[in-house]
């Protein structure tokens, strides 16, 4: 190796020079010395796939010399295979070619090492779409240098030719990836002949009955198609030769994987697919476009709906053409692009349309002239291309693939902003791909440490997370980590994040994600221990009034909360009396010595509300406050200790707990069926409501009241506060004249903005 390495930089040597003299090697001179330099370390070597070294890079600097690349370009597909073979590549190439290849040839090794591992990654079918979206992604990372996009679509095709030539069977991975990642970033960039035969090759691969099925429609109409076609630009080049237009017409070649996908989409027969037969007219300006297409039309019956103007409205990628579908002479459909000739090397060659212009003066971006007018035009249309990288990425984000996988690209990128600012340079720089030792991609902030990648995997593995190896070996948890590595997490089998990692200046998280994960851990250990202590007070309270037989989830429903827990919370957070609680459990206080209450007799008066107590005669009765009964609720009654009987609902919950204890108590009442037909009999009754606190609630639900000519007699408010914002509690007490008033004010209140719940208490 190190004697190829000699060989090499010896046949660098005059490159060196030139460096010196000129800042960096141009021109034809430049790619036949990186040939040089490339030829003694790749000559006897074999890639993966069977093809020589060699070989493949001769293939890509032809295909990049095919799309207009320049020569300096060209060159750099020979360093980038040769730096394989090369200890020390970075400082090798860039002594002897510069530092601007020295970093394209590391960008495009790291790239490809990254590639390869999640291509070759044995995953799911679910992983797999979430490995391609991630591959896609990481070649927008790598979008900085457009040199490397390009060079990697030209790799690629030159792969596939090679499968084909070869008749060797391609890994359906690879062609996969050709077809659902390459061919639409081609397209993105308007690389038109990659795109294509990219979309072809991995046809062939992906579906080769298909493939060969179409082929062969196409061919059968070969000599028919091509005698058509020769006649119809022969009759046109002349049409437009006599309008005085000067224009070159060209027959334009097929696209089988094209022709099938309309034949798919469109449910056509070969016969109606209209590009099949296409005629290409390449003018000097947009006026000669629009003249051409008049003359056309004028000469040709125009098919109806299939006319577009892609000048007027160029396509997101920048494409512009007219294109036409009319009927030849045969009366067979024959399409028409009408197109000028800086249209048509942006169709054919997209980005790679920037690099064709002569290297000479000030050295530039990816090694050709910058200079004065070209210079701004040159970064015009790399900021261009970024945009366009970056709409590409979001169609993809947003479409799921369906069928094959191809995703054709939309007019959504048309909508970028005109200049790079922010949203660019964060889609391009601000994230790194790294490996799991399952070869699965993942995605991080620049910057992003173990522990950001931990949470990343899984919300419980970050927890746990107590040390990392990447690349094998044992690194702090706050190591930035950086492009292609593998990271292994050893983690604890239980535990939670460190308060340390939430320390900005320890830099253990970079990821808003991340740190949210961990905020939430600690978050909910502290609501778990306030909780613990509302409970411990509650359960205190209820064993000190003898009431544990009492459902914790019944006693927070009657004190308007959802939840025992939602009760425990604002208890053990000091923000809810235990008072609250005592007068529901208390609901009229005891007074007198202990023994059986005395039964009073008396005359029946307004305050039992029209009661009658049953087999004992009048007996002085009082309604309960905590369960409001009214006519025509079912009530029992209670016999207290000196104030007579106390008339419940028969589900209150204070009078079964009371009955339990005091069964004897019990007695039969009723309504007295008189007293409550009189009108102007009222009753007290409970309504509570649970609404999203705002401004003007109260004012509102009373208005409510007031139309419906309740009289409200007291209000009770509570407000709390939460993570959707602050919850209004109240219970109104008005008076009516029986239940069944209620109900129709309820279904009213339950109308008010925000109110979530209303119910009789």
């Amino acid at each position: 190796m190190r004697t190829l390495a000699g060989e090499a930089l010896a046949a660098a040597a005059p490159i060196v020079q030139l460096s010196d003299a000129a800042g960096g090697p141009e021109g034809a001179d430049a790619l036949q010395r990186a040939r040089a330099f490339a030829e003694p370390l790749l000559a006897s070597q074999v890639r993966g796939s069977g093809e020589g070294a060699l070989a493949h890079a001769d293939g890509v600097a032809g295909i990049l010399a095919s799309i207009g690349a320049a020569p300096s370009m060209q060159a750099s597909a020979y360093l980038v295979y040769a730096s394989d073979y090369l200890q020390r590549p970075e400082e090798v190439i860039g002594r002897a070619f510069g530092p601007s290849f020295a970093s394209l040839v590391m960008l495009t090794r790291q790239l490809v090492q990254i590639q390869r591992a999640a291509r070759d990654a044995a995953l799911g079918e679910a992983a797999r779409e979430q490995q391609a979206e991630r591959v896609r992604k990481m070649l927008l990372a790598f979008g900085r240098d457009l040199r490397v996009v390009l060079l990697r679509l030209a790799s690629r095709l030159q792969t596939l030719r090679w499968y084909a030539a070869s008749k060797r069977e391609c890994p359906r991975e690879l062609a996969l990836e050709s077809q659902q990642i390459f061919a639409p970033l081609a397209n993105r960039l308007g690389v038109w002949q990659i795109k294509w035969e990219l979309e072809d090759l991995a046809f062939r691969f992906l579906d080769p009955e298909t493939y060969r099925r179409v082929a062969l429609l196409v061919d059968e109409k070969r000599t028919e198609r091509e005698q058509g076609v020769e006649q119809a630009r022969q009759h046109l080049a002349a049409l437009l030769q006599g309008s005085r237009i000067k224009a070159e017409v060209l027959g334009r070649p097929k696209h089988l994987y094209s022709i099938w996908k309309k034949m798919q989409g469109k449910g056509l027969s070969i016969e109606r697919v209209f590009d099949v037969r296409a005629l290409r007219v390449i003018v000097d300006d947009e006026a000669a476009c629009y003249a051409a297409l008049a003359r056309v039309h004028e000469s040709y019956t125009p098919v109806q709906g299939e006319f577009d103007d892609y000048i007027a409205r160029p396509k997101a990628n920048g494409y512009q053409s007219l294109h036409t579908v009319v009927l030849g002479d045969d009366g067979r459909p024959l399409e028409v692009q009408i197109r000028t000739r800086a249209m048509h090397e942006h169709a054919e060659y997209g980005v790679a349309a920037h690099w064709m212009y002569k290297e000479a003066g000030t050295r530039g971006y990816a090694g050709v002239a910058a200079s004065g007018a070209y210079e701004q035009r040159l970064a015009d249309a790399r900021k261009a291309v970024l945009r366009e990288l970056l709409a590409w990425e979001r169609d993809l984000s947003s479409t799921q693939r369906k069928g094959t996988g191809a995703v054709a690209a939309t007019a959504a990128g048309a909508g970028v902003g005109v200049g790079v600012g922010p949203a660019v340079g964060a889609g391009l720089d601000d994230r790194i791909y790294v490996f799991t030792p399952q070869a699965a991609l993942i995605d991080l902030p620049a910057g992003a440490t173990p522990v950001d990648f931990a949470y990343a995997l899984h919300t419980d593995l970050g927890h746990r997370c107590r040390g990392a190896r990447v690349d094998g070996a044992m690194v702090p948890l706050n190591t930035p980590l950086a492009h292609g590595q593998t990271v292994e997490i050893v983690a604890a089998k239980e535990g939670g994040p460190s308060m340390d990692w939430l320390n900005a200046d320890l830099h253990y998280l970079q990821s808003p994600r991340a740190r949210a994960k961990a905020r939430a851990w600690f978050n909910a250990q502290a609501l778990s221990a306030t909780l613990a202590r509302g409970r411990e007070l509650v359960e205190k309270l209820l064993q000190r009034e003898g009431r544990t037989a009492l459902k914790l989830e019944h006693l927070a429903e009657q004190l308007g909360f959802k939840s025992a827990d939602a009760l425990f919370e604002v208890v053990g957070k000091d923000e809810y009396s235990l008072r609250n609680i005592e007068n529901l459990l208390r609901p009229a206080p005891p007074a007198g010595g202990e023994g059986e209450a005395p039964l009073l007799k008396r005359s029946r008066s307004g305050t039992g509300g029209g009661v009658l107590v049953v087999g004992v005669g009048s007996l002085m009765t009082s309604l309960a406050r905590c369960c409001r009964p009214a006519p025509p609720d079912e009530i029992r009654g209670f016999v207290t200790r000196g104030k007579g009987v106390a008339i419940h609902r028969h589900d209150c919950s204070n009078f079964r707990h009371m009955a339990e204890r005091h069964p004897g108590r019990v007695i039969e009442v009723q309504w007295d069926v008189a007293a409550g037909g009189d009108k102007r009999a009222v009753y007290p009754l409970d309504v509570q409501i649970e609404a999203e606190d705002r401004q003007g609630l109260l004012r509102d639900i009373s208005e409510v009241f007031a139309k419906e000519r309740l009289n409200v007699i007291a209000v009770n408010t509570q407000s709390q506060r939460g993570q959707r914002g602050a919850t209004a509690r109240m219970v109104f007490t008005v008076e009516a004249e029986d239940a069944g008033r209620i109900v129709q004010a309820l279904r009213a209140v339950a109308g008010v903005r925000g109110v979530c719940k209303a119910r009789r208490r």
